[in-house]
């Protein structure tokens, strides 16, 4: 048995041998949504009781829920994508994804990748103890291990569903319903907070204002306006494009245009780097725990580990409030350098890498213009003459946009959104894209729904 059966006949979910309808896609999207929320109400059984919720605020980017069957969620997915990506990158693995085989091939891989990732990284995060067990027993912990392996195999066969049945991928559905189901909560929850007041800012106003305590109200408005902030620049940022002119080289006069968008790459560059963020603090945990502090220490406070020293300290999230009180020299300003740094130059990396390995690259773009029967007016139809040109664009575009999504998540991260501000520009990029893929469905469904109208 070679190294290729065995990639090719990995566990899959088929794809459908027809096309499916926009009803039927959606259908089948909403499964999969409704399946993700279950497995979070699912607690892990065996768990030890007095266990307190890691890492809230990164969980949210990992689509991961602590104490249930998704408590890495699709961490050891993206990891396992990340760490891909840059093997094929420095060319230690070479696969031609320009060609159908390569491109299965590629996937097999991959998918091989992501089976290995979510044994390793959900057994390390049981077995060093960052996720306690009740009796501490061998056969508590294999359970807790089998249980947290069972929810990230269940994670990534709902993404592939939604892949191939569905609109969009699974990933980012999972990302956008986190984020969505945590701003509702924080705007309009009347949940007791530790503060005494409701957790949801609106239900907070309300009482201040009532209280008379107008001036304790300018906070939680920061908090609302800062969320719609953000979500009115990621979507000016999302729409802005570049238009390549061109024409049918049969019909004279009929000329269309191409659009290349400023995000050229979409969310893949901000998800891949913000969740490797979030996988590195699992990992420093885990491994702390086991006596290797190699990404940091930490210690408690409330019940809960909270990053001290090294790397893992200085990824977190930075805070404005934070910055206004202490400064930028010190702590402070060292958190918000590293984390500019690794956002910024995270996002460049693999907006380039993601360009050539998503297949949307110069030569790809080329041949389907070509294949299209549309050429540049005043240029011969080549697609070496056109390949060259659309570079002079892609590769600007991949770089400029993948900066440019790297620096509105950090802006938006200093802000105390409703959300993290990373989530929320995701979430916005996510839905803007299920937008413009579902548009031409929508387009489709509703004129076979006259034609059916008009029969009757």
């Amino acid at each position: 048995m070679n190294f290729d059966t065995v990639i090719y006949n990995l566990p899959e979910v088929s794809s459908p041998k027809k096309k499916l309808s926009f009803d039927e896609k959606l259908k089948w999207t909403g499964l999969a949504l409704i399946s993700y929320f279950i497995l979070s109400l699912i607690p892990l059984y065996g768990l030890d009781p007095g266990y307190k919720a890691q890492f809230e605020t990164l969980s949210v980017l990992l689509a991961a829920k602590f104490g249930s069957l998704i408590t890495l969620g699709i961490g050891p997915i993206v990891t396992a994508s990340i760490i891909l990506q840059l093997l094929t990158g420095a060319e230690v693995i070479k696969i031609d994804t320009t060609t159908k085989e390569g491109k299965k091939r590629y996937q097999g891989i991959q998918k091989l990748f992501s089976i290995g990732f979510i044994i390793i990284e959900n057994t390390l995060y049981v077995v060093s103890g960052a996720l306690p067990s009740a009796t501490g027993t061998i056969f508590n912990i294999t359970l807790l291990a089998i249980q947290l392996v069972l929810g990230g195999f269940i994670i990534m066969l709902l993404d592939e569903l939604v892949s191939k049945w569905g609109i969009g991928s699974g990933i980012s559905l999972f990302i956008a319903a986190g984020v969505s189901q945590q701003i509702f909560t924080n705007a309009f929850s009347f949940v007791q907070g530790p503060t005494g007041y409701p957790i949801g800012s609106l239900p907070t106003i309300i009482i201040l204002i009532s209280q008379g305590m107008v001036k304790e109200t300018l906070w939680p408005i920061m908090r609302i306006l800062s969320t719609i902030i953000v979500f009115a620049l990621s979507i000016f940022v999302q729409s802005i494009k570049i238009n390549i002119p061109l024409s049918y080289g049969r019909i004279r006069g009929y000329n269309i245009s191409w659009p290349l968008k400023f995000i050229y790459t979409s969310n893949i560059p901000v998800i891949l780097i913000a969740a490797f963020m979030a996988s590195m603090q699992f990992w420093g945990l885990s491994l702390y725990k086991m006596g290797v502090p190699i990404l940091g220490t930490f210690e408690k406070s409330n019940g809960i580990d909270v990053p001290a020293t090294g790397l893992v300290k200085y990824i977190q999230q930075p805070q404005l409030s934070r910055i206004i009180n202490y400064g930028l020299f010190g702590e402070q300003g060292l958190n918000l350098l590293v984390y500019l740094i690794f956002m910024l130059f995270g996002s460049i990396l693999f907006s380039v890498l993601w360009v050539s390995i998503g297949g949307q690259d110069a030569g790809t773009v080329a041949e389907q213009i070509i294949s299209s029967g549309l050429s540049i007016p005043g240029f011969r139809r080549d697609k070496r003459i056109l390949e060259r040109i659309l570079n002079r664009y892609i590769k600007p575009l991949s770089v400029m946009g993948g900066f440019v999504v790297g620096l509105l998540a950090v802006t938006a991260d200093l802000f105390d959104a409703l959300s993290r501000g990373t989530g929320i520009l995701l979430t916005v990029m996510i839905l803007y894209d299920f937008y413009e893929r579902a548009k031409p469905e929508i387009g489709t469904s509703n004129i076979s729904l006259i034609k059916k109208l008009s029969k009757k």
